[in-house]
């Protein structure tokens, strides 16, 4: 199981309010995928929920079971968040090596195939697109990130956090890409 649950205070998880869309607020989740997996929830009352769940395996585990793992820990936080209407996720085109593009190419399969399950809609982010909106510039570093969600009011506990709150504040800022 993930490490951390949406029940707050928790020691890895932050919480702001979102900017302000109008009076009907859909629940985003936004992910960076991941052994160490970014997460943040924008909910109907504007408070924004983040934190990270680890879904490494252990010597007695085999391959799959971090991906089943991420599944339930999927279902377990759209429950306690009551579903979701729009997933977003960093859609990495390029990979450190073969590893880490077989490795994410499992997450995707798992959460586009949870989404269509549970009909839920998501959406790809570049990374690019994302460091761009945030930092200012695409190929912006990871401490550049984290100082730029930090200058938001935020104060995540890593990359993989801070990308995440990044990917949800460009979902609800630009409408998904639209403005």
């Amino acid at each position: 199981m993930a490490s951390t649950t949406l029940t707050l205070p928790a020691a890895d998880a932050s919480s702001a309010a979102a900017p302000s869309l109008g009076s009907a607020r859909d629940v985003i989740l936004a992910l960076d995928l991941g052994s160490t997996t970014g997460f943040a929830i924008a909910g109907p009352d504007g408070d924004i929920t983040s934190g990270t769940a680890e879904f490494r395996l252990d010597r007695w585990q085999s391959g799959g079971m971090r991906f089943l793992r991420f599944k339930r820990w999927l279902t377990e936080i759209k429950n306690q968040a009551g579903g979701f209407d729009l997933v977003v996720y960093e859609q990495v085109r390029r990979h450190a090596g073969v590893d880490a593009a077989h490795s994410f190419g499992g997450w995707l399969a798992i959460l586009t195939a949870w989404c269509d399950h549970h009909d839920i809609a998501y959406e790809g982010v570049p990374v690019g697109t994302i460091k761009r909106f945030i930092a200012g510039k695409g190929n912006a570093d990871k401490a550049a990130v984290i100082a730029a969600v930090r200058a938001r009011g935020f104060h995540p506990a890593d990359d993989n956090e801070a990308d995440a709150i990044a990917i949800l504040l460009w979902a609800i800022e630009t409408q998904g890409g639209v403005r």
